[in-house]
């Protein structure tokens, strides 16, 4: 008899039960990972588009920060207010990619992009330009939002950007060359401020038998090197960077091939940038970008030379003085009442009473340039005291209501034969006009001489206080500006000039004093032709020229070096003075102990001197991604 086992039925029951148990469980974990994938999927693609959608919005601010970089350096602010309708009606459309996306300005524009004024900014600039400040500089906001034409999502993405548009005084640098900057063989040299050789040629050559010594930041748009110029080559090794006796304290020491950054208008083209000091042509409006930007518009003062024709003959010159006023803060040069003064034939008797710190009859030889120096000379004390006192003055440029003249522009235009060259020179100017604190600027499209101290007192210190020192604290902000800029000593004699040929020892030409000048310096020079030494520039150390024997004698110069154009008057290139090895041919001074020091004072807003250039840098100042269709979000980073 068979008996029928429950036991095994009932197993085989539980193993088919377990199995499908398990195959639910398997299809339930399976249907749980692809819900999963597919929500991962949807939200990788849905951040995908966000993310192609934020770098779209991106592209679209980006877009207008360059259109408005281009008009800002190219033509200034004016052109940048006057222009936000274009900016706004700007989105990318370039390529038919872009087809692929809705653009919008946030307030419900389409194919618009988000651009208005933000606010003004006053202070020191991010840490690419650490060390440098602008003053009520605008800035704007830019803002996008794109989405994808096309996407299920209907993802926006979002960009937001402020743009600061800054001017940054040139006096901020302790050196800067539009050009090529030689320290090649410089004497003992320590450099506290910022450098930077920019533009085309923005070489930097380093080298000296001495030492040279950075303690800020150098930059160059070239290469910096150590090339054999000026025809030596003792004490050091070209191109050998141990033996350059050059020291980078500064971190990083420098940087090379940075990108140029554009002073004022075209001023990284050296055959432009003259143009800053020249008088401007007929008809040409002050108040246009270029007009704004000549020195003879900025000018409250200007004197101009010219010669006097009486039946063919040159007779005494004739002088206009013109006074030009700031009309509802534009421009002096759009007065549109100046006063102006003519004298004709203006002997010397008529400018003692008219205008007394005026001299046109001195004449001096300059053994560099091979010319006879036609001057027009102005003592500085005594024009100081004729503008405080003179009714006319005083009249349209009222020191009563806070008006004073600040730059003086001065164009000896006076035509002689070959060998003969206008040019202007200041004398007694150890103390400038104080103009309440504002700062005095002399500039001349004219090579400049400065006989003396200059810049070294004011009405409350002792005489001469900050010379023979670093020390500027008894001066105000002042400039030079030139064609090209010679330093005289005090103990320099017109006379003498003619009658002797330079030597060392001449009593004739020896400096028998230190001298100080405690200002910017703007001016060009004669660029390096060669290597030999009747082809060299002279290097930043002679670019204040001289003429004297100096041995034994301290030159201190405050100051801060900028080197914006090619001399076009005082042409003649560098040639070695006496003292130097080998001998020079026709050497016409020996070099002082120049005490070069960056006057601190210049990075002092209040401190700038008037009419310093500056160079236009757009920054991207602060940035961040907004929820979409807001135009007010303010949780932003700076750079």
């Amino acid at each position: 008899m068979i008996i029928p086992s429950s036991t095994a039925t009932r197993r085989s029951g539980f193993a088919l039960l377990m199995v499908l148990i398990m195959a639910g469980i398997s299809i339930a974990i399976l249907g749980g990972i692809m819900y999963r994938g597919y929500t991962v999927a949807l939200l990788n693609q849905r951040n995908n588009d966000y993310n192609t959608c934020c770098v779209a919005a991106e592209a679209a601010v980006e877009k207008v920060f360059a259109n408005m970089a281009w008009d800002f350096q190219s033509y200034g602010y004016g052109m940048v207010s006057s222009n936000l309708t274009g900016y706004q009606n700007s989105y990318p459309n370039e390529d038919p990619y872009w087809n692929n996306f809705v653009f919008s300005d946030g307030n419900g524009n389409g194919n618009h992009t988000y651009v208005s004024f933000f606010t003004n900014f006053s202070g020191m600039l991010p840490s690419a330009y650490a060390g440098k400040f602008t003053t009520n500089a605008p800035v704007y906001r830019i803002m996008s939002n794109a989405r994808l034409a096309n996407s299920q999502y209907n993802v926006i993405g979002t960009a937001q950007e402020d743009v600061l548009l800054a001017k940054v005084p040139l006096s901020n640098f302790a050196i800067f060359y539009n050009g090529r900057i030689e320290f090649s063989q410089c004497a003992t040299m320590v450099v506290n401020g910022a450098v930077m050789a920019n533009g085309t040629n923005g070489d930097i050559y380093v080298g000296t038998s001495a030492s040279l010594t950075f303690n800020s930041g150098v930059s160059c748009c070239g290469t910096l090197t150590a090339p054999l110029v000026d025809g030596l080559s003792s004490g050091w090794t070209p191109n050998t960077p141990s033996t350059w006796n050059t020291t980078f304290n500064a971190v990083p020491g420098y940087a090379t091939n940075v990108q140029s950054i554009t002073v004022s208008l075209g001023t990284t083209n050296n055959s432009d940038s003259h143009f800053l000091i020249e008088m401007p042509p007929p008809g040409e409006d002050p108040t246009s970008t270029v007009g704004q930007q000549r020195l003879y518009n900025e000018a409250q003062i200007i004197l101009l030379i010219t010669n006097n024709y009486i039946t063919g003959a040159i007779t005494n010159p004739t002088v206009q003085l013109k006074l030009q006023n700031s009309p509802n803060g534009q421009v002096p040069g759009n007065d549109p009442s100046p006063v102006t003064l003519t004298y004709t034939n203006a002997s010397p008797s008529s400018l003692s009473t008219n205008l007394p710190f005026l001299s046109l009859t001195n004449t001096s030889y300059d053994q560099r340039e091979y010319d006879t120096n036609i001057i027009t000379q102005i003592n500085v004390t005594n024009f100081a005291q004729w503008v405080q006192t003179n009714a006319t003055v005083q009249g349209h440029l009222p020191s009563s209501a806070g008006v004073y003249p600040t730059i003086l522009y001065v164009a000896d235009r006076r035509t002689g034969n070959a060998k003969q060259l206008a040019s202007v020179r200041l004398v007694n100017g150890a103390q400038l006009p104080d103009n309440n604190g504002m700062g005095f600027t002399v500039a001349t499209m004219n090579p400049l001489y400065v006989l003396g101290n200059y810049n070294v007192q004011t009405a409350s210190s002792a005489v001469n206080a900050s010379a023979g020192t670093t020390n500027t604290t008894y001066t105000v902000p002042a400039a030079l500006m030139s064609d090209s800029l010679t330093v005289l000593s005090s103990h320099w004699s017109d006379a003498a000039s003619f009658t002797s040929a330079y030597s060392t020892g001449n009593a004739n030409y020896t400096a028998t004093d230190n001298n100080t000048i405690n200002a910017a310096i703007i001016t060009g020079t004669m660029p390096s032709t060669g290597t030999s030494g009747t082809t060299f520039s002279g290097g930043v150390h002679n670019l204040p020229r001289l003429l004297e024997d100096w041995s034994s004698k301290n030159l201190w110069l405050n100051t801060s070096i900028l080197r914006l154009w090619n001399s076009q008057m005082a042409t003649n290139q560098f040639r070695n003075p006496a003292g130097f090895n080998p001998a020079p041919v026709n050497g016409y001074y020996n070099p002082p102990t120049r005490k070069y020091s960056f006057d601190v004072n210049f990075i002092n807003p209040a401190k700038v001197p008037p009419g310093i250039p500056v160079a236009l840098v757009p920054l991207r100042f602060a940035w961040t991604v907004p929820p979409p269709n807001t135009i007010n979000y303010t949780n932003y980073a700076h750079n």
